[in-house]
């Protein structure tokens, strides 16, 4: 064999090492952000490489074929047993993304004194991690919020409190979803952590103006969604900087999720004073309330004047909120996106208490416990991966104590006005992996919507040819049941009892989630500068009109104000909606014919 043909054997193999080793190195970098593992992982990385690469030189590429293939191997599981040496810590979130924020001002609430910090542009304040409740822990689990406990000192309020026990994301999933939906995914070493949860997160944060002192400010009080078993007080969509400057105090809340927000049983209820269970996170919401009323004022805060706002989940909260008897005369109005409890037989996040008590048997059994006191004795983090779902609400006789139309019907609800709406596609999301809707199962698949009795009707409105048709039809419906039809029975209720009601419809697309559900929430809350590559300027004036609507109606209750196109009641114009989107304006709620053949379903069902 010539010397060139050897030449070209030993080279030959190498330009697999390479392909390799290139791919390697992707690869683990893609996991390694993705999993967002800390510097020493990527270091104890960078180290194997380097000695692959070295080893390789001098001895692996002279191997048969299958001792370089092994060598190949060995390093791919090196490295990725490696990273589990730096697998990202659980950290706190700050209240400001500032290095060393400005200290504000000593303020005292009924629990003791607190300070607070300043926005980067020092034009808003921000008390993050404040308790309105005792930690509902031990022999506290499933026991209805307790007052806070007093504290000495001065307590610093600058970070953020661990979100409530919930299911941990899979960082594959969450990856996707900022890649794939919201377009947000950032390579940076400033996440490589995870963010802390607890079972004792019941906490709230405050935001205001600067320098109002002495004034007697509107107060937005939100309640974040996440389907009551996910979700935390401080995600950036609902942040309240933006409106803080625009002259409204902030309040977002934490609350218990999941089992242990939602658990119900017979034990339960003997054992507690008000004879009550299964609304746990829904008592942890007005407990705030009430915290809110006692102590705002130290924050600028007008305790008449305070509005409650939420989206999804929190929405249908607000809902409960508007209904439970505790709550009367702990705010005025209600603002809810994408979602509420007033149908006859609600949707979503809500269900019977004999439905509820069966799961918390079920629970019993997973956990192999024979009492509530064992199942008490359960670590969060084990109790949290249960595989049953508490996720709804229920009438408990206290915190809720009938239907909710029921409540609107006689007049009984808590709020003056409601202002709320839906976006064009919400069930998108909730159905992209889950939709198996065909022709042949188009007409079955919508008796859960609308009974057997009212298919055909559903059909003749939106008549499908195709596999496709029928698929994107049942999209469509399923978002329009959800989410829009709540709020035409919200709003023809409250229109009924002649109290404001404002509807509005959101179908602006952008170039993050667009029209999805949750999609109106950085508008509305003034946030799209967070991922401002994903806006334009039509965003920007979109955002800026939603803003002023709210914030006109927080303080007034009336969301119309000078150059803003004519926001009208549904009492005023029954058969339109307020269109947020490319076009600002009244338009007619195509969705009408379909919401009366839900309310023939409904009334069926009384």
């Amino acid at each position: 064999m010539s010397k060139e043909k050897e030449t070209q054997k030993k080279e030959k193999p190498q330009v697999g090492f390479y392909i390799g080793f290139i791919l390697l190195a992707v690869v683990f970098a893609i996991y390694m952000e993705i999993h967002k593992n800390t510097l020493m992982g990527w270091l104890i990385g960078l180290l194997i490489f380097v000695c692959y690469f070295s080893f390789n030189k001098q001895w692996i590429r002279q191997q048969k074929w299958y001792i370089r293939l092994l060598s190949f191997v060995v390093v791919a599981v090196l490295l990725f047993s490696s990273s589990n040496l730096s697998n990202p810590l659980y950290k706190q979130v700050p209240a400001v993304d500032v290095k060393n924020p400005q200290v504000t001002g000593v303020r005292h609430v009924k629990q003791g004194d607190l300070t607070g910090v300043y926005s980067r542009d020092e034009k808003v304040e921000v008390y993050a991690g404040i308790p309105y409740a005792k930690p509902p822990v031990g022999d506290l689990r499933w026991k209805e919020p307790q007052e806070p406990e007093n504290w000495k000192g001065i307590r610093a309020c600058d970070t953020f409190a661990p979100m409530s026990m919930q299911q941990e994301s899979d960082p594959l999933f969450t990856a996707g979803s900022q890649i794939v939906g919201y377009h947000n995914f950032k390579i940076t070493t400033k996440d490589n952590y995870k963010e802390a949860r607890s079972e004792d997160s019941l906490y709230l944060n405050v935001w205001k103006p600067a320098n109002s002192d002495g004034k007697k400010l509107p107060v937005l009080v939100y309640i974040h969604g996440g389907s009551l078993n996910s979700g935390q007080s401080y995600y950036g969509d609902y942040n309240g900087e933006t409106l803080a400057k625009k002259g409204v105090v902030v309040v977002t809340i934490a609350y218990r999720l999941g089992v242990f927000g939602y658990l119900a049983s017979d034990e339960l209820a003997e054992e507690s004073e008000n004879h009550t269970t299964g609304n746990y996170g829904l008592l942890d919401q007005i407990q705030a309330l009430k915290w809110v009323n006692e102590n705002i004022a130290s924050f600028d805060g007008d305790p008449d004047n305070i509005t409650i706002a939420g989206e999804s989940a929190g929405a249908s909260s607000v809902n409960a909120i508007c209904v439970s008897p505790l709550a009367k005369g702990l705010f005025k109005r209600a603002v809810a996106e994408s979602s509420g409890i007033c149908a006859v037989q609600p949707y979503h996040t809500f269900r019977t208490i004999e439905d509820a008590k069966k799961v918390s048997k079920d629970i019993l059994k997973e956990f192999d416990c024979k009492s509530i006191e064992d199942l008490r004795k359960i670590p969060a983090e084990q109790l949290v991966e249960t595989g049953y779902s508490n996720n709804e609400m229920t009438v408990d006789g206290y915190a809720i104590t009938e239907q909710p139309y029921l409540t609107y019907e006689k007049g009984e609800n808590n709020e003056e006005a409601i202002l709320g709406g839906y976006n064009a596609n919400e069930a998108y999301v909730f159905l992209m992996f889950g939709n198996h809707v065909n022709l042949d199962n188009y007409e079955q698949s919508l008796e859960q919507v609308v009974g057997k009795d009212r298919v055909k009707d559903v059909v003749k409105l939106y008549p499908a040819k195709t596999d496709e048709e029928a698929k994107q039809n049942y999209n469509d419906i399923m978002g329009w049941a959800w989410f829009g039809y709540s709020h035409y029975a919200w709003s023809k209720l409250m229109t009924a009892e002649e109290r404001p009601a404002y509807m509005y419809y959101f179908n602006k697309e952008n170039d993050s989630i667009g029209t999805w559900h949750a999609g109106e929430m950085p508008y509305m809350y003034g946030n799209l500068f967070r991922n401002a590559k994903n806006y334009d300027k039509s965003d920007e004036k979109l955002s800026e009109i939603m803003q002023n609507y709210l914030v006109n109606y927080v303080k007034t209750g009336n969301p119309n104000g000078k150059g803003l196109p004519q926001w009208k009641t549904v009492a005023e114009e029954p058969k339109k909606v307020m269109s947020f989107g490319e076009k600002i304006g009244m338009i007619e709620e195509k969705h009408l014919p379909f919401f009366k053949v839900v309310d023939s379903y409904m009334e069926s069902l009384k």
